[in-house]
Formats: structure tokens, C-alpha cells, sequence
């Protein structure tokens, strides 16, 4: 386990409000007139920035050993695959 003397904890105020701008952000993409794939592809995006945002900081992913780092993004890969393979689904 990590010594947590000597570290400076997050500003959570700061990394809720990159969250809420994120949010923002994703509420006036679908209201901009893109095409269907362009706006999943920004709001998927988006999505894992924010989750990132929510594992390194309320997780605490950032100041743990990067072991545990890639087992907690071990599952990216197949779900990637399966966003993948839903979004060209219409496509055959």
C-alpha cells in the first residue's frame, strides 16, 4: 500500500466541474445537427474522458501502483470491441 504522506489530495470542486462542463458539452452535440455517427462517435468520446476523469480522481487510480491501473482498464479492450461492432451494425 501506498505511504499517502508527503501527497496532495485532488481538487474534487475542480474535477466536478470539468465533469459538468463535459456533460455540457455532450447535451449540445446532439442538439448541433451532426449525423447520427459523427455524434455517437463524440458522445463515446466523451464518455470515456469522463470515466477516466472519475477513475483516476474519485477512484483514485492516479496515485495507485500502475498494476492496478491496468487491471482496472482491462475490460476497455472488449468493450471498445463491442462499441465497435454495434455502431457498423446497420451498416450489412
Amino acid at each position: 500500500m501506498a505511504s499517502e504522506e508527503g501527497r496532495k489530495s485532488p481538487n474534487y470542486m475542480a474535477v466536478w466541474a470539468g465533469l459538468a462542463v463535459l456533460t455540457a458539452v455532450e447535451v449540445g452535440i446532439v442538439y448541433m445537427g451532426f449525423s447520427r455517427n459523427v455524434i455517437v462517435f463524440v458522445l463515446l468520446a466523451l464518455a470515456v474522458w469522463k470515466a477516466l476523469l472519475v477513475a483516476m480522481y474519485f477512484m483514485h487510480l492516479k496515485f495507485e501502483p500502475k498494476m492496478v491501473s491496468v487491471v482496472a482498464a482491462s475490460p476497455l479492450l472488449p468493450a471498445a470491441i463491442l462499441i465497435i461492432f454495434v455502431m457498423f451494425e446497420n451498416f450489412s
